[in-house]
């Protein structure tokens, strides 16, 4: 007589155990929206400004009207953003750190520009627009608005990476010290040149972007910073990439997996390079299991993701740059993990 074993439900979850989960996705949404509104409306700039105030002295500063900040006010304080002043029971005063997280654009833990890009119309909206079609794009299609976008939340990387990051990199920091050529692929609109040229005053930088428009823009930028006698500009997609005079080291910042042809670039990063110079590659680390995927780091990446389809790309796990440079030929490869979403890979040519 053949018997059926009775199913093993031992390890699956109960209803009420997996209704958090998703209520924890509410709350999340709400949570963010309101520091979305917070970060355009002014409000979190102005509690920054003027701790203790009360949202009826918010809104007279802001021009708002006084019941919908007090609505804002309680949702921020829910969502841990806020905290009652503790010297005026109906005023209210930025949770500790949060002005640097949200409002610092110079510090290498900003945040507070992720907000905006992820509720830019070319992160879900267009996404869903074309599930059926699976239309893609490029970044010349993009709005200026999201340009900035990316460029501010693309800002903290390079923080990271200029001198921390690349301090850690065996022999470069010397190098960079003394004085070398950098180049800065896929620069975009020149946060990037600015921040080497700053950090590393006897270097000449290179940025080399395919996007006119970006170009622009970190043209502008140089010319505001001061630092134009140090910094030229390349137009060219990095699959093309032909430089006029070898490098010290090639930087690619946050942009290696969204390369056409990512072998191609990498053959024309090494052809840029004198020998034994640097590769570095920073870059978001993708997770490479599902556990991984479910923390919080793993969940925004998988967020990025939806843009990335849209340009027919995907971030890609850490381990991958090893293979990647493995194979073109790039020695003495090291990796280091500046945050749970910033990683960087590095090889060197051969002497």
């Amino acid at each position: 007589m053949t018997t059926t074993a009775a199913p093993d439900t031992a390890a699956t979850p109960t209803l009420s155990e997996q209704a958090p989960i998703l209520l924890g996705q509410i709350a999340g949404y709400t949570g963010h929206r309101t520091v979305a509104l917070g970060l355009r409306s002014g409000l979190l700039r102005a509690l920054a400004d003027r701790p203790g105030a009360d949202p009826d002295e918010l809104a007279a500063t802001l021009g708002l009207d006084p019941w919908y900040v007090s609505v804002w006010c309680r949702a921020a304080l829910a969502a841990g953003v806020l905290d009652r002043d503790g010297s005026r029971p109906a005023g209210f005063r930025l949770a500790p750190h949060m002005a640097t997280l949200l409002l610092d654009a110079d510090s290498p833990a900003y945040v507070g520009g992720v907000f905006l890009v992820f509720e830019a119309p070319e992160m879900f909206g267009r996404f869903e627009a074309n599930l059926a079609t699976g239309d893609r794009m490029w970044w010349d299609e993009t709005s200026p608005e999201w340009i900035a976008g990316v460029s501010g939340t693309g800002t903290p990387f390079y923080t990271r990476l200029a001198p921390g990051g690349l301090a850690q990199v065996p022999g470069l920091a010397q190098r960079l010290d003394a004085g070398c050529r950098v180049v800065d692929t896929a620069c975009g609109t020149g946060v990037g040149v600015i921040r080497l040229a700053r950090t590393y005053p006897n270097c000449a930088v290179v940025g080399v972007d395919g996007d006119a428009h970006s170009l622009d823009r970190a043209a502008a930028r140089i010319a505001e910073a001061g630092v134009g006698d140090r910094v030229e500009l390349l137009h060219s997609p990095l699959e093309d990439m032909v430089l006029d005079e070898p490098a010290t080291v090639v930087i690619n910042n946050i942009s290696m997996h969204e390369c056409r042809d990512i072998d191609r670039v990498v053959e024309n990063a090494r052809a840029a390079l004198e020998p034994g110079g640097w590769f570095v590659i920073s870059d978001f680390p993708f997770p490479d299991n599902d556990a991984a995927l479910r923390t919080a780091p793993g969940r925004i990446m998988c967020g990025i993701q939806f843009f990335e389809a849209q340009i027919d790309d995907q971030l890609l796990p850490r381990a991958a740059y090893d293979d990647l440079l493995v194979r073109h030929g790039f020695t003495d490869l090291g990796s280091l993990a500046l945050t749970p979403m910033h990683a960087v890979t590095y090889g060197r040519t051969p002497s």
